[in-house]
């Protein structure tokens, strides 16, 4: 799975700890999240996470995304005002393989700082293990399966029909965010290269990033 990182400048430290649990999985990562000793240009908070975690969803530049903030919750309140973002605020291995399973979501909100003491690396690696285990989204347990695949559907739908597109959303922001967001090197990065969806990644490239893939 194609896995992108995304923190803010609180928890710029625990950065390596997330590439290396997902990479240690197999997972194909992409590292958009604020690395410790990085204070150039303007620090990213959840508010401009959650639309970096929504605009590499709708490219359909990643798979999932791996987000969080102090608390967990900035992050994933931010990241869900987005269409088609489906986000977890996960502390246990528990919560994991049950939001794995039964909501079969695309993005993970964590506690990075609240309750990340001795160990949290530790349960870190347990989240990411229970997470993707068992068959991702095929629900939990064996007689809700059915019923909830075909919520998860049904939600999907819902939020299409509930948004605006991402372009307008985009459209419509504080160019204070957006420059911020968009001038951010890691994200970018991962902007301009390979996604599904063309349209939207034109436009930002030309509107925000100066143009020219």
């Amino acid at each position: 799975m194609k896995c992108a990182v995304i923190n803010e400048v609180s928890a710029r430290d625990k950065n390596p700890y997330l590439v290396q649990a997902l990479a240690e999985k197999g997972h194909e990562v992409v590292n958009a999240g604020m690395r410790e000793g990085e204070f150039a240009g303007e620090p990213l908070t959840y508010i401009h996470t959650g639309l970096m975690a929504a605009t590499l969803l709708n490219l359909g530049a990643v798979d999932f995304v791996v987000g969080g903030c102090g608390t967990g919750q900035g992050f994933m309140l931010s990241a869900m005002q987005y269409p088609s973002v489906f986000c977890g605020l996960i502390e246990t291995p528990l919560d994991a393989f049950l939001f794995g399973q039964i909501n079969g979501g695309n993005c993970l909100s964590l506690a990075l700082n609240k309750g990340f003491g001795w160990a949290g690396d530790i349960n870190l690696d347990y989240i990411f293990d229970k997470l993707f285990s068992d068959g991702f989204g095929e629900g939990y347990p064996e007689a809700r399966k059915t019923s909830q695949q075909a919520s998860r559907k049904i939600l999907q739908t819902v939020s299409v029909q509930t948004h605006k597109t991402m372009i307008e959303i985009v459209s419509s922001l504080d160019r204070s965010i957006t420059d911020t967001v968009f001038s951010y090197k890691p994200f970018a990065d991962a902007v301009r290269g390979e996604c599904t969806n063309k349209e939207l990644q034109s436009f930002i490239i030309n509107t925000y990033m100066g143009g020219a893939r």
